[in-house]
């Protein structure tokens, strides 16, 4: 593992039940991005929500360790005891790597929308190639390390219809942004080229796991969920009719009936 050295995420808490989770946020957000799912399932739930290097309150990435095992290592140091797992998107993948690495750690595993592409990539290609066409413009931008172009083509990928435009953004949210968005290529190995092996051992997973995903993501996304889905014993898959990838955001009370169902059977 070469996790940054030193590196202590801000920790926000969201939340008063009886019970702990684990909440992992997506790419560009931070903890407090949980706060509308934390709303709806506090008598259930308290949630341990760290801020990645580079987003929230959390310090910068040194840009020379791994940003993939920075952020494991952090989110490891949170499971103090078993506990639930919710991740979004990048942080579903790495809530998938707490698991198969300590499923005594691990009561349940909730993933949304991760984005573990290694799989599609061997499933259904097709997804991956519309996948790279429409991220061409970022790869572009991150050559020439127009990291402002970056960002906002990185968040109109992954934004919903009707969200708001990136000029109308508030000035210190594109600012978190645009700070955060040089993690994303560090992340290939870990997202693209399953650099931890995971795929082999997801058929030895025992943690009871749901992935959920919007109707309205890209193909890519759907692809990477069907194939978790066939590859780990008895997990639940579930989608959410006219929803994108930013779920836990724009429709939290929706994501958190259908974890707190789950979660109550664990």
């Amino acid at each position: 593992m070469t996790a940054q050295a030193g590196f202590q995420p801000h920790v926000s808490t969201l939340g008063q039940g009886p019970d702990s989770a684990l909440a992992l946020h997506c790419t560009l957000a931070h903890g407090g991005a949980w706060k509308g799912v934390a709303s709806t399932i506090s008598d259930r739930l308290t949630l341990v929500a760290p801020d990645m290097p580079s987003h929230g309150r959390s310090a910068d990435w040194d840009q020379d360790s791994s940003f993939g095992d920075t952020v494991y290592a952090a989110s490891l140091a949170q499971l103090r005891e078993p506990m639930h797992v919710i991740g979004h998107s990048f942080g579903g993948v790495i809530g998938l790597r707490l698991a198969l690495d300590h499923p005594e750690l691990v009561r349940s595993l909730t993933m949304f929308e991760p984005v573990f592409f290694h799989i599609a990539g061997l499933d259904d290609p097709d997804s991956m190639k519309e996948h790279d066409e429409i991220a061409e413009a970022f790869f572009l931008a991150i050559k020439r390390t127009d990291l402002i172009t970056a960002a906002r083509v990185f968040n109109r990928m992954w934004s919903e219809p009707g969200r708001l435009a990136w000029e109308d953004m508030p000035k210190q949210m594109r600012a978190a942004m645009i700070r955060a968005i040089p993690v994303v290529p560090d992340t290939d190995g870990f997202l693209y080229h399953d650099d931890q092996d995971m795929l082999a051992r997801l058929g030895d997973l025992r943690v009871p796991v749901l992935i959920m995903r919007g109707s309205l993501s890209l193909s890519i996304i759907a692809a990477t969920c069907r194939g978790l889905g066939a590859r780990i014993p008895a997990a639940r898959q579930h989608v959410f009719e006219k929803t994108g990838h930013m779920g836990p955001i724009s429709c939290p009370a929706d994501i958190a009936r259908v974890w707190a169902g789950f979660v109550a059977e664990n």
